[in-house]
């Protein structure tokens, strides 16, 4: 179980749209001024956006079902805590509680969030992961550091793409160059 001690509080700062349309969320740090975005999906960004504007939907969704399954069950979610980031994919967990018994459950970042801004959960970000993902708001470029970021997951997106395209058509050589381009993408920068 993750110590919270050691991990840095944040708020969701918004949503944003990348270039190719990917949906993405930042997390700004409560008591500082870095800046953590993660693309997630675009369910999950709706959801978020309704939890953030207090919308309700007439039929509960699925984050708000499992809030509910978990109150009837007299389960609380205690925070969330965003906890690593491997292979450009980062990790979290909800951390659970009943009867002074705490329990961490891995869950996407994005469900996870959706979930905590229903509730007024509180969000945190290991500290490492902020070390890697984030950038400072009073940095010179920070708006070109995002689009760099992004692009380059734009671009990921599109190889794999056409790897899909080259293994379907059956053309291998593509394929193998592309799979090592991705590869190599995927290696090389751990903000994507």
């Amino acid at each position: 179980m993750k110590d919270k001690n050691t991990m840095i509080e944040v708020n969701v700062n918004g949503i944003f749209l990348t270039q190719s349309q990917a949906s993405g969320i930042i997390l700004k740090e409560k008591n500082g001024d870095r800046t953590l975005p993660i693309v997630i999906g675009e369910y999950e960004a709706q959801s978020i956006a309704l939890g953030l504007e207090k919308i309700k939907p007439p039929r509960p969704i699925t984050h708000d079902l499992t809030l509910n399954l978990l109150e009837s069950c007299g389960v609380k979610i205690d925070s969330v805590l965003i906890t690593e980031l491997k292979n450009n994919t980062y990790y979290a967990v909800i951390r659970l509680s009943k009867s002074l018994e705490f329990w961490d459950v891995d869950a996407r970042p994005s469900d996870a969030i959706a979930m905590a801004v229903r509730s007024m959960i509180p969000i945190f970000v290991e500290e490492e992961v902020m070390k890697v993902g984030s950038y400072k708001s009073s940095e010179q470029g920070k708006d070109a550091d995002i689009k760099s970021i992004f692009s380059a997951a734009d671009e990921l997106d599109k190889l794999k793409e056409e790897l899909k395209k080259a293994v379907d058509s059956e053309d291998y050589e593509k394929a193998a160059s592309l799979r090592d381009r991705i590869r190599d993408m995927e290696s090389g920068s751990s903000k994507i």
